[in-house]
């Protein structure tokens, strides 16, 4: 049930109303104390352009996978997030607003994990690439990856042991030798420019937004939350003396902080309104 629920919070590319109910449960729900109205919910996933059917889907299919369950009263529905649907919510809120904090204390080491599964398990290779990812580590070739920050061995050793893979596995801490520079590996683990574009895009997608105040700035900021979300899952937040010069990420990070400044006051203010109105 664990690494389903993980698989159900990751972001995923697209806005489907079962990833755009997620956000709204973070970024609204969760600080509430983690109960919501159905009506709540339907009101304010239309606001994103999802209709009343699919909200309601949205929500049955977060209960099938056990993020949140319901509670009758009267002939009303209240949600309430459930402890396991509580703690991935809060361990995605805190990954989102820690993220690209600036903190460069990058000593020049890198974690790097050997892990090589044979052909006939590609299941489990594809899984352990997939997890080692979701962790912000890049790759050299088939089974070696490595990420900058040596404080995530835990969550790597623990994925090695979730797969069953650990006993042939190893982990350690090392540094670039002569041959290969610390830039050359960046770029070979990681695709800069790729990221680099999907900031650029977040940046031109934001920087002119002025929404009005009520449902306007609560659509806003649900699709501002729910479009920098991906990045703390995609971005290995790589030490500052190695990304190029003009990082678009920092521009895009500087915008993500103001505009969710500006429009998170108007946004809550609405959602409390309708919240109220159901009462």
């Amino acid at each position: 049930m664990a690494r389903a629920l993980t698989e159900t919070m990751r972001p995923r590319s697209g806005s489907s109303a079962k990833a755009l109910l997620l956000t709204v449960l973070g970024e609204m729900v969760l600080p509430r104390g983690g109960a919501v109205w159905t009506s709540t919910l339907v009101l304010g996933l239309g606001e994103l352009g999802v209709g009343e059917r699919n909200a309601r889907q949205a929500v049955s299919r977060l209960a099938d996978q056990g993020v949140v369950r319901s509670e009758k009263e009267g002939r009303k529905a209240r949600w309430h997030l459930t402890d396991q649907g509580s703690h991935l919510l809060t361990d995605g809120t805190e990954r989102i607003y820690g993220f690209a904090a600036g903190d460069d204390g990058w000593g020049g080491r890198w974690l790097v994990v050997l892990c090589s599964v044979p052909e006939d398990q590609r299941t489990r290779r594809h899984q352990l690439r997939t997890q080692l990812a979701f962790l912000g580590f890049g790759f050299l070739g088939p089974g070696v990856a490595l990420s900058p920050h040596l404080e995530r061995e835990a969550a790597a050793t623990a994925v090695l042991a979730d797969l069953d893979l650990l006993p042939g596995a190893v982990v350690f801490r090392a540094e670039a030798g002569d041959v290969t520079a610390p830039d050359v590996l960046l770029r070979r683990a990681w695709d800069l420019d790729a990221l680099g574009a999907d900031y650029g895009e977040f940046v031109a997608g934001f920087e002119r937004r002025a929404p009005v105040a009520g449902p306007d700035e609560f659509g806003a900021l649900v699709e501002l939350v729910h479009a920098w979300r991906r990045f703390p899952f995609v971005d290995p937040e790589i030490p500052e003396r190695l990304l190029p010069a003009g990082w678009p990420g920092h521009r895009a990070k500087e915008l993500f902080d103001a505009l969710h400044a500006a429009w998170a006051p108007g946004a809550n203010a609405w959602f409390d309104e309708i919240e109220a109105a159901t009462t």
